[in-house]
């Protein structure tokens, strides 16, 4: 602001001046005489071939004699800007009364002198405000946002805490609903029953551990070399019971060395369970699913395919949302959302790709670490039906 604002001024200055300059001028080559000129101004006369410059010093170079020559052969006036003697002048020759040829001369030493004044103050003012601007911004942005970096900084740790309390009581009600069910004496109905409360008990813990994931991804990730097919070939081996109990066929495809990342292994693998997971819940029995790892272009990619009912492809970007509603009864919770915090938190990127009653596909990229071991070599091909 106060550059523009300086900017106007020295325009509005400089027009000023040179308005004034030249109105001296038309004044002096109409009034003045060479021996009267007022200060810092000179008066030629031409009059008859005879030049008189008067009795003042006249600064080298001037008059200028073809202007004279030229004005005077063609009776039209002539001004122009002229650089000498260290300083600039503004020069304008024009047809006098009685055949005289009239050239008015004006030094511009103190008018640039001003100029350069004025740009020496709104320099310094330009910084001394850019100074202040930066402390009182600094001051404000203190008082403003650092209450609110706080206040997230305790709603982190309160969902923290409130994770690691949760867990405990909600293992032992998992516990006890197992145990329950096991009993050889229980009736069928009451078996179902128990069996329903583990599963809704599970899935408590299942929602408490992705807080907890959350609020400590929030926290900043400390990385170290993590091998995404061994991340991916223990989770599918993680899921394969429960893939078997729906009939679903699991395979996975990796190369037979390391695909190295930077990374928290524990986070990494919350990611690749829950796309499992979501593709399991998913997919109808008899379906198939399958888990591939690679690398290309520096990135190792990590991808789930199953043959599912799949979703809206407009719907690509807010499966990622948390607890998005899909079309119908679809409700896709914190998961997902916590896979997109993961890998973008390990400086990597999630890409969905589905159509209804034609399954879903998830892929993960994330950079390569720089490791020597991470040469793919023959692949190999694991399945459970």
């Amino acid at each position: 602001m106060i550059a523009f604002v300086g900017a106007i001024a020295y325009v509005v200055m400089v027009h000023a001046q040179e308005t004034q300059v030249a109105r001296e001028l038309q004044y002096n080559a109409r009034f003045g005489v060479p021996d009267v000129a007022p200060r810092c101004a000179w008066v030629f006369v031409l009059d008859d071939g005879v030049l008189d410059e008067g009795v003042l010093a006249v600064p080298g170079g001037f008059p200028l004699h073809g202007d004279l020559e030229a004005v005077r052969s063609s009776g039209v006036a002539v001004e122009r800007d002229v650089s000498a003697n260290g300083t600039e002048y503004m020069v304008l020759t024009t047809p006098g009364s009685d055949s005289t040829t009239v050239q008015a001369v004006f030094d511009m030493r103190y008018l640039l002198a001003d100029r350069r004044h004025l740009l020496l103050a709104l320099g310094i003012a330009q910084v001394a405000g850019l100074l202040v601007a930066a402390l009182i911004g600094l001051g404000v942005s203190r008082r403003t946002v650092g209450p609110l970096a706080e206040a997230l900084a305790r709603q982190r740790r309160f969902v923290t805490d409130a994770s690691h309390e949760l867990r405990t009581p909600i293992a032992r009600a998992y516990l006890r609903a197992q145990l329950l069910s096991a009993a050889a004496d229980l009736p069928a109905d009451q078996r179902d029953s128990l069996d329903a409360l583990a599963r809704s008990i599970r899935g408590l813990s299942d929602v408490v551990d992705d807080l907890l994931q959350s609020a400590q991804l929030n926290q900043g990730l400390d990385g170290v070399p993590v091998d995404l097919t061994a991340v991916a070939s223990s989770a599918v081996a993680g899921e394969r019971e429960r893939a078997a109990e729906r009939r679903i066929a699991l395979t996975v495809e990796h190369p037979g060395g390391p695909l190295m990342v930077s990374g928290v292994e524990t986070a990494l693998r919350r990611a690749v369970d829950e796309l499992l997971a979501n593709a399991v819940r998913h997919t109808p029995e008899g379906g198939r699913i399958s888990v591939r790892v690679g690398s290309r272009g520096g990135h190792v990619e990590l991808e789930v395919a199953d043959t599912g009912e799949g979703f809206d492809p407009a719907e690509a970007s807010l499966l990622f949302d948390r607890f998005h509603h899909g079309r119908g009864e679809k409700r896709f919770g914190l998961g997902l959302a916590l896979v997109r915090e993961i890998v973008t938190g390990h400086g990597g990127e999630v890409e969905a790709v589905g159509h209804p009653g034609r399954g879903a596909r998830f892929t993960l990229r994330l950079p390569m670490a720089r490791t020597g071991s991470a040469r793919p070599r023959e692949r190999i091909t694991s399945a459970c039906p």
